[in-house]
């Protein structure tokens, strides 16, 4: 799937653009995307591998987002995703009780941003990074068994390399009574870049690659720099689904607009 948009509100433009692919391996693609600039939200999700119905996981996740609407700043708009996010955890775990109990889960990343206002919501392994002139950023922290590890100093990083159980996340939606997330918020600023992705692609870039071919590559639109990305973790094995959206920040300013009539109280400063 290929999708590009480009839409803006009082403050700041997106250039979005979206990818995702079943990869070379799967016969199912379990991610589901989503993107509504017009109310500051993009999503990705990807529904557990493995386990029953995951594609009705994500796609729960990214169907509830649709009802976001038109949220008055940075706070309604969170208070509206994460409403969502529960409502679609509920429907997750009836969905699981319906086909007898088993697990059925997804992970969960979003970027909201309102005015000059980011924040990124997570939950699983699925990644935000941000771009910011020639500094890539990785602003999510994976929850994941080996994550755990390395945070408490049990392995080193070339350990988790090639760790037997890198994978096992420890968050999903779906598989407890509330939504598990974790927020960072901070401030946009003019030509900010966001990747959102599934594991699908961090399984085939250490971050100073990734950041390589980001600076390389964000010159020009951001079709081609998305087609590249899949295109690499296809070639590499492509063993998951891969899931991509990028999004491009401006200052949008306010458009001009003409009065018929004489003000003299205006009278020297047009």
């Amino acid at each position: 799937m290929k999708k590009q948009v480009i839409a803006s509100d009082e403050m700041m433009s997106f250039e979005t653009t979206i990818r995702t692919d079943v990869g070379c391996v799967r016969k199912l693609n379990e991610d589901s995307v989503m993107a509504t600039p017009a109310s500051g939200l993009w999503v990705v999700a990807d529904g557990m591998g493995g386990h029953t119905a995951g594609d009705f996981a994500s796609q729960t996740i990214c169907k509830a987002m649709d009802t976001v609407g038109h949220p008055t700043g940075a706070m309604d708009l969170r208070a509206r995703f994460m409403s969502r996010l529960t409502d679609a955890n509920t429907r997750i775990q009836d969905k699981a009780a319906e086909l007898g109990g088993g697990t059925i889960g997804s992970t969960v990343v979003a970027l909201l941003i309102q005015q000059d206002h980011f924040a990124c919501i997570w939950s699983g392994d699925s990644r935000i990074y941000r771009m910011r002139g020639d500094q890539l950023t990785r602003i999510t922290r994976d929850h994941t068994e080996v994550q755990a590890l390395l945070d408490t100093g049990a392995i080193t990083a070339q350990q988790a390399e090639d760790w037997p159980r890198k994978n096992v996340i420890t968050r999903a939606i779906g598989v407890t009574e509330l939504p598990e997330c974790d927020m960072v918020e901070g401030a946009l600023l003019e030509g900010d870049v966001f990747l959102l992705c599934s594991d699908g692609l961090t399984e085939y870039f250490d971050d100073p690659e990734l950041a390589d071919v980001l600076y390389t590559g964000l010159a020009g639109s951001l079709e081609p720099l998305c087609d590249q990305l899949v295109s690499m973790a296809l070639l590499r094995g492509g063993k998951d689904n891969v899931s991509v959206i990028m999004v491009r920040c401006h200052k949008a300013g306010f458009p001009a607009f003409a009065v018929d009539g004489e003000y003299p109280e205006f009278r020297g400063l047009l």
